[in-house]
């Protein structure tokens, strides 16, 4: 005798993930995969093979996410049709269902309209449906933060910041010095198709995880968790994170930081080969990767550039640089000044900090690994706004992050016999034209005053020494600031000096400046001028010397003094191929009084050649459309080892990579390549020329991709 399975009770499912995922606003990731976002109903067709009677057969389901799912930890909710289910009196994070008025129990079709709490944490769940003694799986849906939803911690009022913040996948960050801000297109594409499943990864593979996954995956309710776990991930310091830094200027078996144009392809490789570190990057490159992984979550976050950005190593929120007198060698210093660092700001409420709300908003996350926090490399969050008040004693990080965009500067010459001068100290040079893209367009926007107070002022100087002053006892031993020597004023100078361009300084030309002197003295003086070019990478260490000259020069009372300094192309093109700056330097003495001493320095920034890329006629979705990339060799050598990369997420699935022949003088490439667009809106394709002569010249254009 043979028994028979009984029939099961469910008919089947619909997920109607278009629809869902439109209303979620997640279709721009899938519209087969249901994804959906905390704090919001969706709604699901059940169809049950017999009628359905809920006093006597109710629906029970269940909604689990990680592998140790709990009542208590919020990773583990139930909930039926109708709710008497049998709750644990602990349970966080609960879920709801109701049964639409669409739904026809008595043919057994069901319309379930299920939300999950504003409260939930983000990831993939498996909802599990029981219902006359019969259980299946009813769906696998990735929940994600809600910046639409009030009771959501990223909550965002202004859905024109949702539309930058969180769904704008192209965007743009602010590289050079103060002095030249460049500006290079970067691609988020934190809605391409395998996205989701990579950035669930990164959660799952951070040690927190892996030593107690259960509290983990609880604690992915929180945006401040969350944030400070992905920090820690994008770079590879201390975990199987995504990106390997390297200020090195040599880049083995890997591209140089300058090569990416995009977050995708860095991910993407990270996920492919196993989780291992993607080889090279620099501070804007891990906020790029980190920025794109935190609006795929869902919460808001812009990709900021702090110009001059110190590096107080020692915590004092001072930063000690030494300046050689003519044949010393520089000081070491462990404090450094960055000519940019760029970060992320994630917008958040921090009730961990102030229930009323003070510390809410704009969050400091930073992935570059600079130093640890609480033994991790990682940084924040840390508010703005306590940045700004000097509140130095408010997790997490905010010394640290205070000091880069506020420590103050003491000068040193450093003599023969290795004694130290101070020449002066500066209060007004870190933290300059912090910077990022503006809403809705590709304009530049400063950000200065909600870091700081105006330099100058009594209210800067007053937070500076209130920063200095804080209770750390609240404060992991990590983040404790030491208390810092307060600089003289520094004197007033006999001699004023400023840098004027002959010529905008291009890579491929020479560089003509012009050191322009005056006289605040009676008499003539005597001077001496020892000028010192050396190339710079961007976290202010030197890579090599340029060149060097010594002139001396008469000042006469009243007049100006005109130096002209010119740098050929030929000395400077080797040591700057990887570099960013080139650092003039004019160290002025006066040859009768020799304590008399004078420091004007430039930080030039190259201008590179252009490339351009576009695109002819008409682009439509899933057409194929044609792209034109034109480069000239604007210098008199051969350019050898060409390759040009083009980019573009929805358009170009994989990066397209062209071996071109060596490039004899003013001879030009043209390269056509056809595309087939893949998304509807704006957006950028990226073209990146690199050979022996220049690194990784950029250029990109905007493609309007319509039905």
């Amino acid at each position: 005798m043979t028994g028979t399975m009984p029939e099961s009770v469910f008919k089947g499912v619909d997920l109607h993930p278009q629809t869902n995922n439109v209303n979620h606003r997640t279709k721009e990731i899938s519209l087969t995969q249901l994804i959906v976002r905390r704090g919001q109903p969706f709604k699901l067709t059940l169809n049950l093979r017999q009628p359905f009677n809920p006093s006597v057969n109710p629906l029970r389901i269940s909604a689990a996410t990680g592998k140790l799912p709990t009542e208590k930890q919020g990773t583990l909710s139930f909930f039926g049709v109708p709710d008497v289910v049998t709750r644990s009196p602990s349970a966080k994070a609960v879920w709801k269902v109701e049964l639409d008025k669409g739904s026809s129990p008595t043919t057994g079709n069901l319309i379930l309209t299920i939300t999950p709490p504003a409260d939930t944490p983000i990831g993939e769940y498996t909802m599990t449906v029981k219902h006359r003694d019969q259980e299946m799986v009813l769906a696998k849906p990735v929940v994600l933060f809600n910046p639409w939803c009030p009771d959501d911690w990223v909550y965002l009022k202004d859905e024109n910041e949702i539309n930058e913040y969180v769904m704008n996948e192209q965007g743009v960050i602010y590289r050079g010095s103060v002095s030249y801000i460049g500006s290079s297109n970067w691609d988020y594409a934190q809605f391409e198709d395998d996205m989701v499943d990579i950035c669930l990864r990164i959660l799952d593979l951070n040690p927190k995880h892996m030593k107690d996954p259960g509290d983990d995956v609880s604690a992915r309710c929180n945006p401040i968790y969350v944030s400070r776990v992905v920090s820690a991930m994008v770079n590879c310091n201390d975990d199987r994170g995504v990106v390997e830094g390297n200020w090195s200027g040599s880049y083995p078996n890997g591209f140089s930081p300058t090569h990416w144009t995009g977050s995708h392809a860095i991910l993407k490789k990270w996920s492919d080969t196993g989780s291992q570190p993607v080889k090279y990057g620099q501070c804007w490159v891990y906020a790029g990767v980190m920025c794109s992984v935190l609006r795929l979550m869902g919460i808001p976050c812009r990709v900021v550039s702090n110009f001059e950005s110190a590096h107080d190593n020692n915590r004092s929120l001072t930063i000690d640089t030494y300046q050689a007198d003519v044949g010393v060698r520089n000081t070491p210093t462990s404090d450094s000044v960055w000519n940019f660092h760029v970060w992320v700001e994630a917008w958040m409420r921090r009730p961990d900090l102030a229930k009323d709300g003070k510390y809410d908003g704009w969050q400091v996350v930073d992935p570059t690994p600079q130093e640890t926090s609480q033994g991790v490399y990682c940084c924040g969050p840390a508010p703005v706004v306590a940045i700004l008040n000097g509140e130095t004693d408010i997790k997490y990080d905010t010394p640290f992050v205070f000091a880069e965009v506020n420590a103050d500067c003491i000068q040193w010459l450093v003599k023969a016999d290795g004694s130290k001068v101070k020449i002066f100290s500066d209060t007004a040079r870190v933290g300059q034209n912090i910077s990022t893209k503006a809403v809705g367009s590709n304009k530049r926007v400063n950000i200065t005053d909600s870091y700081k107070y105006r330099e100058g002022t009594e209210k800067e100087r007053s937070v500076f020494y209130y920063a200095t002053t804080r209770d750390l006892s609240k404060v992991d031993e990590d983040d404790k600031p030491g208390r810092p020597v307060t600089p003289p004023p520094p004197p007033s100078a006999q001699v004023s000096m400023h840098y004027e361009e002959v010529t905008p300084p291009k890579n491929c030309e020479d560089v003509r400046l012009m050191l322009v002197l005056q006289s605040k003295n009676s008499a003539a003086m005597q001077l001496s001028i020892n000028i010192s070019v050396q190339a710079i990478r961007h976290n202010g260490s030197p890579a090599g010397t340029i060149q060097t000259e010594v002139k001396e020069e008469t000042l006469l009372p009243g007049k100006d003094l005109s130096v002209p300094i010119q740098v050929p192309f030929s000395v400077y093109w080797k040591p700057m191929l990887e570099c960013d700056i080139m650092k003039v330097s004019a160290l002025v003495k006066d040859r009768e009084k020799p304590d008399n001493v004078f420091l004007a320095v430039d930080d030039v920034v190259l201008l590179d050649p252009p490339i351009s890329i576009t695109v002819s006629g008409f682009t439509k979705l899933n057409r194929e459309a044609e792209g034109e990339v034109v480069f000239t060799n604007p210098v008199p050598d051969t350019l050898t080892e060409c390759t040009l990369n083009i980019s573009g997420s929805g358009l170009l699935k994989e990066d397209l990579e062209v071996k071109i022949p060596d490039l004899k003088k003013n001879n030009r490439i043209r390269v056509k390549f056809p595309f087939v667009p893949y998304k509807l809106g704006k957006k950028t394709l990226v073209a990146n020329f690199d050979c022996s002569t220049f690194r990784d010249i950029k250029g990109s254009c905007t493609v309007d991709v319509k039905l």
